[in-house]
């Protein structure tokens, strides 16, 4: 927690932590705040751990608006000003869910006041701006939005491997389709995704997230290379009402393909030295009537297969099945391992995109309670800020290359 030395502390003698939060808003143009985590911080799951204690928006009178809407107590604060909410000693925990460009000026002078923050990825719109934010040292009282590495299909993945069902893992391949967006069009709301300057984009947004959760279970690149284009320089703008507004110039990739090898280390499975990462990714939807993420993990006994919507297993791919296979090569028989989401997961109240976002402030409320130690709990990690760098290294690498072979 924060180091504040003021608790909230209840009948049962238990600690909360104390969270506001930064960006839930009447008139958000984007509801992940509304959706990932609210409906945790006001279920009986997460206010075993937490109380909801105040709002930042861009105003007062825009938080004031928010406690309304969405009918907040009466004793949440409501802020406008990012230093007025880190100065708050009834504050542990400032959770941030702005455009990304915005989460430096509202996240900083809470990390300055000390107090534990959990900022959705991006992090930042650079890795300059991120060694600015963190003086690029490790924080460990925080978290960072890349739910994906625990996802239930992606602990599932790594409890395959660490089975050792497929042996010793030769490569992996990934085919993903940034399917949550069109092709050739880009909502009115939305137009700054076409800016690679902003940072929060369809390649630091999508495919970051897809790229951190097989780098959590496979380990880091030692060496890749990188290609991708711009193939629809013009995107058309689409109204909320569906109407065409006009277009918007982009330099945003949207395709690229990606080719690595894996780095050796202490990861899930065992993998030889030379072992390949290839990933492409390609704005829009895939062929018509096929999966818009293909995931296969090869090893020395068998292969993985991970099928999917979309390439979003920490959020939105729930629309359809998601199948997790496992070709056995001794036996050439294919079965399909399952995976499933815990108990509390499951309940309705719990919107199906914010599970994994639960999930990590369930294993931040494990570690706070524990007595924040050095080391995490094995199987119960999380990522936190400075993951969040080291992701952001690797983009900007990404981007040197891509802006090398234009």
């Amino acid at each position: 927690m924060s180091t504040s030395q003021n608790t909230n502390t209840t009948t049962d003698n238990k600690t909360k932590i104390r969270v506001a939060l930064i960006g839930l808003s009447a008139s958000a143009k984007v509801t992940w705040a509304a959706d990932a985590h609210l409906p945790y911080l006001l279920h009986p799951q997460g206010q075993t751990h937490y109380t909801l204690t105040a709002l930042l928006n861009s105003s007062v009178a825009a938080a004031e608006k928010a406690k309304q809407h969405f009918n907040l107590a009466a004793s949440v604060e409501a802020y406008g000003d990012p230093e007025a909410l880190a100065a708050d000693p009834d504050i542990d925990l400032v959770v941030c869910n702005t455009r990304v460009d915005v989460h430096f000026p509202v996240i900083e002078p809470s990390l300055r006041a000390g107090k534990a923050v959990f900022v959705e990825w991006p992090l930042v719109e650079s890795v300059a701006r991120a060694i600015e934010l963190t003086g690029d040292k490790p924080i460990r009282n925080s978290i960072v939005g890349l739910q994906g590495r625990v996802s239930p299909i992606v602990l599932r993945v790594k409890e395959v491997l660490a089975s050792g069902a497929i042996g010793k893992v030769l490569n992996t391949e990934i085919k993903s389709y940034g399917n949550l967006l069109e092709r050739d069009r880009v909502p009115e709301s939305l137009t700054y995704f076409a800016e690679r300057k902003v940072g929060g984009h369809p390649v630091n947004i999508h495919f970051g997230h897809l790229i951190d959760w097989v780098h959590d279970t496979l380990g880091e690149f030692e060496e890749f290379q990188a290609r991708g284009q711009v193939q629809r320089p013009e995107l058309k703008v689409v109204g909320a009402d569906g109407e065409e507004k006009g277009t918007v110039k982009s330099d945003v990739w949207d395709w690229f393909a990606v080719h690595g090898t894996l780095a050796q280390g202490e990861r899930t499975a065992e993998i030889v030295e030379g072992a390949s990462l290839v990933a492409t990714f390609r704005l829009g939807p895939a062929f018509k009537g096929k999966p818009g993420f293909e995931w296969s993990i090869n090893g020395t006994k068998g292969e993985l297969l991970v099928t999917a919507p979309g390439p979003y297993l920490m959020a939105d791919s729930f629309t359809g099945p998601i199948t997790i296979e496992l070709h056995d090569h001794a036996t050439d028989e294919v079965k399909d391992l399952g995976w499933d989401w815990k108990e509390w997961q499951k309940d309705e109240r719990l919107v199906t995109r914010g599970r994994s976002t639960a999930e990590l402030y369930e294993r931040f409320a494990e570690w706070v309670e524990s007595g924040m130690p050095e080391q995490d709990e094995k199987g119960r990690e999380f990522p936190r800020i400075h993951d969040a760098v080291v992701r952001l290294r690797e983009f900007d690498e990404l981007y040197r290359q891509f802006d090398a072979h234009k």
